[in-house]
């Protein structure tokens, strides 16, 4: 059965590669796209779905919308952008095309639409800053209780952070709007840095995905992304896909192993906290007394094995 999903993300390379995976992938149907502030602006972020679906059978795309989302956090600070990992326009070196954005107009109320139409057989995976998504549940709160499941890239849990030490960047981005899914979502699923930090590919595997795939872009902005990573850290040996495997796990349940737990997110405004996810994970503990927390399933473990197979299937339309 082909999974119908609604994109929150604010489209950097690793938002954008996990667009053209689900757009390659016959088990996923993408409905819509929210474009948010977050690596880049929403502008750029509107920009860059354009070019991408310039770059594809434009058949695949008919009829599905991009919908302008947030432009900055609900803690009212201006958002910093991470031109130095994702590139200036947030596509590493590509620089799409003047006008890309042009022809998208504040149109927020579409997502309603989009939830009104597909009830429980949609959901919802929020790769960005969560600042669209908890603004939905202000709005249309009993609608949102029609949404099927949701799959949120961000927390990181007992390892160390990419914002700060302890914070994952979506969650250190807007920890209110954080706050506000997790206390309303239902059936929410958290892929963290625990796991999306495990699933990389590797400069063998983007070479290979440019060799005998259908989309030339993916090799430069991995080269970029990659560029990144091994200065910061020499040991690093890919790029780690976040974004890709959120929307992966939509369909691929079996490549990740799952806890239960309660979670909290931080809201001080201290840097050194902002935004850390933490887990309950006493054994005795009553859940009504459990540091302000809903229960949700937290991704702790990947299969990279798993992982690998599916991304380079998809990505080269051959069998591995």
């Amino acid at each position: 059965m082909v999974q119908k999903v609604l994109v929150f993300g604010d489209i950097g390379i690793d938002d954008t590669v996990a667009l053209l995976y689900g757009y390659l992938n016959d088990e996923i149907e993408i409905v819509g796209i929210v474009a948010d502030y977050g690596n880049i602006s929403r502008e750029r972020a509107v920009a860059n779905i354009q070019y991408v679906k310039s770059r594809l059978d434009p058949a695949e795309l008919e009829g599905v919308p991009i919908i302008l989302g947030a432009e900055f956090a609900m803690t009212s600070d201006p958002p910093d952008f991470a031109y130095d990992i994702h590139g200036e326009y947030g596509l590493g070196p590509i620089i799409p095309p003047e006008g890309m954005q042009d022809g998208v107009t504040e149109n927020f109320f579409r997502v309603a639409e989009i939830i009104e139409a597909y009830q429980d057989e949609l959901v919802i995976v929020n790769t960005g800053r969560l600042t669209s998504l908890a603004t939905m549940f202000m709005y249309y709160s009993n609608l949102m209780s029609n949404v099927k499941s949701f799959y949120l890239m961000g927390g990181a849990f007992w390892v160390p952070g990419n914002a700060t030490a302890v914070s994952e960047a979506n969650f250190y981005g807007d920890p209110i709007a954080v706050k506000l899914v997790l206390n309303h979502a239902r059936d929410v699923t958290i892929i963290p840095l625990n796991v999306t930090e495990q699933a990389i590919a590797t400069p063998q595997m983007v070479n290979y995905i440019d060799r005998v795939g259908q989309i030339e872009i993916i090799k430069p902005m991995l080269d970029f992304y990659y560029n990144f990573y091994k200065q910061r850290n020499p040991a690093v040996q890919g790029s780690p896909l976040h974004d890709v495997l959120t929307l992966m796990a939509v369909i691929h349940n079996d490549m990740l192993r799952f806890q239960q737990l309660p979670v909290h997110v931080v809201q001080e405004q201290n840097r050194a906290v902002r935004g850390q996810s933490i887990a309950d994970i006493r054994p005795y503990v009553n859940l009504d007394d459990a540091i302000d927390a809903r229960e949700h399933r937290i991704a702790l473990q990947l299969d990279y094995r798993e992982f690998y197979r599916d991304f380079m299937t998809v990505m080269t339309g051959q069998q591995f």
